[in-house]
């Protein structure tokens, strides 16, 4: 599945930076376990929780109950909210590009995010040299964030992370 799991500190430090206002709806793409969930939670954040896998998307409904939505789905498939909403996700880095382009489609209600990306991925759509971007950057402007050490993960990933945060013009 290539999931590495966030350590908490790390969680805790992005929920921090996206300063998410307080009853926001925030989705918490490849959510695995709900590292980044609980600091959504703790900040008064509405989310859903989107994980592939059966077994996590199970951990997430044990462990949270009704206090969030769990969606079992492909990041890459995913139906968007119809209502403005955030991300905060440390998702797959194999969708990162699909996911991207979804999340910042025309007509997105996205407000505005942070997502741990490969650190080749956040430089490229940063930088403006990404699909869509004389679409998309009407509307958001993306910018790379600090740099996630290996160590925040386990297992530790075999490429530099990074956040890119994004925002809505």
């Amino acid at each position: 599945w290539g999931w590495h799991q966030l350590h908490s500190d790390s969680a805790e430090q992005l929920v921090a930076d996206a300063a998410i206002p307080r009853g926001a709806l925030v989705l918490d793409i490849g959510a695995g376990t709900g590292a980044i969930t609980e600091p959504l939670l703790r900040a008064g954040a509405r989310v859903i929780a989107v994980e592939a896998h059966r077994g996590r998307a199970a951990q997430l409904r044990e462990r949270f109950g009704d206090d969030i939505v769990v969606v079992q789905a492909d990041a890459a498939d995913l139906r968007l909210p119809r209502k403005p909403y955030y991300v905060v996700a440390n998702p797959p880095f194999g969708v990162s590009t699909p996911l991207l382009r979804r999340l910042l489609q025309p007509g997105s209600r996205l407000v505005g995010g942070r997502l741990m990306l490969q650190d080749q991925v956040v430089r490229r759509w940063a930088s403006g040299d990404a699909p869509g971007a004389r679409r998309w950057s009407r509307e958001f402007t993306l910018s790379a964030g600090r740099t996630i050490p290996r160590h925040s993960f386990r297992p530790r990933p075999r490429v530099d992370t990074r956040v890119l945060a994004i925002a809505r013009r």
